[in-house]
């Protein structure tokens, strides 16, 4: 029941996880902060990205063993894609335990096996961010909920406290699970000492998160690139949403105080909603923040696939009929391969910083000028940096690393024109046409001066990005 899931999940990870050394921009942040050293990563938490830090610590950690035995062989991107994978194939027995405890062997097995098919579940045990890990904390705190529920424990009860707490530190959205656990407790109908234990435990998650999320408020304009929910991560939802509701039509009989139904829904439609909502005051709905919720979903339809195929004879069913339902669900997975073929290539994500390291490399000649446009598209660089020896980043006033920023400082707009003037050619990385652009002195010093004095020599289109050549007249040279 626990090894199935498990195996898919970790064959299914495991499958194109290089994405042909593809690094998409959030994964080369955390390259980048993985490795650097504790003591400037500490400054730089102060700056930005706090709420990642505890994720960017362990990373470092990784790292710094994986880099000493493994990294020669596999590769960096299997390094800091790893983790996640363990960490979902971990989130999947979770997934079958949960199911097993709250609706039999056959519905454990079919949860966990439905959680490692879900197309959006691949994509995350794949990316080498902190989601992964902040599911399967959720989905561990979930069965010790269920668990000292039955048989109320203190061990139990702090255990629960512990992983929310973690999942929490890692992601502060992870905190949006307690409402959903709340409300399970509350639908179950629980004697009074569960839920003074269950509040006590929600309190004591929220006082430690407390300190992390009043400090992280100063870093809120990180989320400012974000205007308004995705239309493609809310129909998802939407389209789960619906299934689930479908799935929790079809009885399933109890097997502990909390039941299936009462966890189920209020995991799969809570967390969202609550993000939703926040996002009328400012917009931070993004899907991955509140992933977990996925695992409503699982739950529901396990439990619904585990009663609808049930063995010929035990609920009087002809062997035609199981059959045809067989094949239905054979056909669903082969309709999800297309989706998982494209999850695994380079162009699954907003863009590729190994291809446009590439491209860099491809079009410039030593000596050359560099502009990113916008500045923190700089981390292009990060996964790379051997790529871009030889340019001159005619903006840059301080590395990322010497001022404890993700992207690094920049000189004035005038001090940047005049030296992108003083230079010949200018290689310059930067979003693909159509993208806003920002309105800050030195972008628009940028532009202004590449358009009235530069001329473009040679233009290449990467995944999420646009590497141009710009020279004086008649100094373009090189390869055109």
């Amino acid at each position: 029941m626990v090894l199935t899931p498990c195996g898919l999940m970790l064959l299914l990870g495991a499958w194109g996880l290089r994405r042909q050394d593809a690094m998409w921009r959030d994964e080369a942040v955390t390259y980048d902060m993985a490795h650097r050293g504790l003591a400037d990563l500490w400054p730089t938490l102060q700056h930005v990205d706090v709420v990642h830090g505890l994720y960017y610590v362990l990373m470092h950690a990784w790292f710094r063993f994986y880099d000493a035995t493994l990294g020669g062989t596999l590769g960096e991107t299997v390094g800091l894609r790893l983790p996640s994978v363990v960490a979902m194939t971990a989130a999947a027995a979770g997934v079958a335990l949960l199911g097993q405890r709250l609706a039999g062997r056959r519905a454990g097995l079919c949860a966990g096996v439905t959680f490692a098919l879900i197309p959006v579940v691949q994509q995350y045990a794949q990316e080498g961010r902190s989601y992964a890990m902040v599911c399967a904390l959720v989905v561990w705190a979930t069965y010790a909920l269920v668990v000292a529920a039955a048989r109320p424990r203190r061990k139990l009860w702090c255990g629960y406290a512990a992983l929310m707490l973690t999942a929490c530190l890692l992601h502060e959205f992870a905190v949006l699970a307690l409402p959903a656990h709340g409300a399970a407790v509350i639908l179950a109908r629980l004697p009074r000492r569960v839920l003074r234990a269950w509040a006590l435990a929600a309190a004591t998650v929220l006082a430690g998160l407390a300190p992390l999320a009043v400090f992280s408020t100063r870093q809120s304009a990180q989320l400012s690139w974000l205007v308004w929910p995705d239309p493609v991560q809310l129909l998802t939802f939407a389209v789960l949403a619906v299934l689930g509701a479908g799935c929790a039509r079809i009885r399933v009989a109890s097997r502990g105080p909390i039941s299936l139904r009462a966890l189920a829904l209020p995991l799969l439609l809570l967390p969202t909603l609550f993000l939703f909502l926040l996002s009328y005051a400012e917009p931070a709905y993004v899907d991955r923040y509140v992933l977990y919720y996925v695992v409503g979903f699982a739950l529901l339809a396990g439990a619904a696939l585990a009663r609808l195929l049930r063995p010929a004879g035990e609920r009087g069913q002809t062997r035609a009929r199981w059959r045809r339902r067989t094949m239905a669900l054979v056909l669903v997975a082969a309709a999800l391969l297309p989706v998982d073929v494209h999850l695994r290539s380079a162009d699954s994500r907003v863009d590729d910083a190994t291809a446009i390291a590439r491209a860099v490399r491809e079009v410039a000649e030593p000596g050359d000028g560099l502009l990113f446009l916008p500045a923190r598209r700089r981390i292009w660089i990060a996964p790379h940096p051997r790529e871009f020896r030889g340019l001159h980043d005619l903006a840059l006033a301080k590395s990322p690393v010497a001022s404890h920023t993700l992207y690094g400082t920049e000189r004035s707009g005038n001090t940047i024109r005049a030296r992108m003037l003083a230079a010949r050619r200018i290689v310059v990385a930067a979003d693909p046409d159509g993208q806003p652009v920002d309105t800050d002195d030195q972008e628009i010093a940028k532009r202004a001066t590449l358009r009235e004095a530069f001329e473009v020599c040679v233009s290449r289109e990467v995944r999420g990005a646009r590497v141009t050549v710009y020279g004086r007249r008649g100094e373009c040279g090189g390869p055109q």
